[in-house]
């Protein structure tokens, strides 16, 4: 592969290096404050419990005392007030698309271009307008394919809709196309580089977006080394947008322009100290959605130092773990409610456990299940509810009874990291 000279990143200084910080994340706090007071009947309730009323202008000061709505929560809310739990700023009728997360979660999507704000990150990773991009995230229900696509339309370039699986293919045809640019987690970039070594084809990825899963060192290392793919990651939620991104000194997340985001102790939900890890909470001024202390489940901490790159921006050390249940397995969340509906009423399973591993840089989604004596399930039957209620394939394996505890937790990440 021939190596492409150095591109200019182009990027907003007075989004991302605003010549104070704190006071552009108190700006946003009290429009999203307000709009939440306005919009919001889940935040606002919130809001009154901490005895926030307009016009206070208070900055991010005036969320310590707000309780968190945890990611975690949001089926059981949107259950209970349906289809989005209180927390819609606008009417259905106004929206572009609703899509269906793991959880099972309903995610909004406005009509304003580029609406989950990753443009950014495109930016920052040197995606160019004309420029050919495969996007390997799924455009079917959950809305990842749809979050990554519209921050590349709205940098210009020209967006392959490949979606998940079926690597033979996507290999050949992102070469025939002459695709320079790949979106989707490091995982099955390395897989499509891998089929294309194996079928002959000649990929062309130069710089890629990563995101939805952990990019170890090592993989990180074959992946620039071997493949000469410029990596760079983001990190975002379908209900808060863009949270982080990578710039060229690939050291640390900057905090992306629109949103407000604290690192807080899970326990006390004091703020942390920079450089102490704790759960990633994010307010953001979306009128469509607006999300005070959003409580993402997701562990990080603040990089102390300033970055060399310019942005004045905050910046987030990676992902350091999970907070709440869900277990993020090939780009997508798994639950233990997940499993339990699959699972839970099923007469021939009497215990089952869900263990996610790692091999070659693979992740692998297993569930062990205790038969009820006299009645053995039938396991491919099995395999297809936990496909259907999860969006993944899971390998399915019966265990002999007394391997499963009673007390053993429904779903265990045996990953290292």
């Amino acid at each position: 592969m021939i190596p492409e000279p150095p591109r200019p990143r182009m990027w907003d200084p007075a989004a991302e290096a605003p010549p104070d910080w704190a006071a552009a994340q108190d700006a946003l706090a009290d429009d999203a404050i307000r709009l939440a007071l306005e919009r919001s009947h889940e935040a606002s309730t919130r809001l009154a419990e901490a005895g926030i009323s307009p016009p206070e202008r208070r900055g991010v000061a005036a969320l310590h005392g707000v309780p968190v709505r945890e990611k975690d929560h949001l089926p059981e809310l949107q259950a209970a007030d349906p289809p989005f739990g209180g927390m819609l700023g606008v009417d259905v009728s106004a929206l572009r698309r609703i899509h269906r997360s793991p959880g099972p979660i309903n995610d909004p999507e406005g009509r304003r271009a580029d609406y989950w704000r990753m443009a950014p990150a495109f930016r920052a990773a040197g995606f160019n307008a004309g420029e050919v991009v495969l996007n390997t995230f799924s455009y079917h229900l959950t809305p990842g394919g749809h979050m990554m696509d519209a921050g590349l339309r709205e940098v210009g370039c020209v967006v392959v809709s490949g979606g998940v699986g079926n690597t033979s293919g996507q290999a050949a045809f992102a070469a025939q196309i002459g695709a320079t640019g790949y979106v989707g987690t490091p995982q099955f970039l390395l897989a499509l580089l891998e089929r294309g070594v194996e079928d002959g084809v000649r990929l062309g990825f130069r710089r890629a977006l990563v995101s939805g899963a952990p990019l170890p060192p090592d993989l990180r290392r074959e992946l620039e080394g071997r493949y000469a793919v410029s990596v760079f990651q983001a990190y975002g939620t379908a209900d808060a947008g863009a949270i982080g991104y990578e710039c060229e000194a690939k050291d640390g997340w900057h905090v992306a322009p629109g949103v407000v985001v604290e690192i807080l102790y899970p326990g006390t939900r004091e703020p942390c100290a920079p450089g102490r890890s704790g759960e990633v909470v994010v307010t953001s001024a979306n009128p469509v959605y607006p999300l005070v202390r959003f409580g993402t489940g997701d562990l990080s901490a603040f990089i102390p130092n300033a970055c060399t790159c310019g942005r004045t921006s905050a910046r987030l050390a990676g992902f350091l773990g999970r907070v709440g249940e869900g277990v993020k397995v090939r780009g997508m969340f798994v639950h233990p409610r997940q499993l339990a509906e699959a699972l839970g009423s099923h007469r021939g399973v009497r215990r089952y456990q869900g263990t996610v591993t790692e091999q070659n840089h693979r992740d692998a989604l297993a569930v062990s299940v205790e038969t009820t004596p006299g009645l053995p399930p039938d396991l491919d039957e099995v395999a297809a509810r936990l496909r259907e209620t999860t969006g993944l394939r899971a390998e399915v394996r019966a265990v002999e009874p007394g391997t499963i505890h009673d007390d053993a937790p429904p779903l265990v990440d045996l990953r290292e990291g």
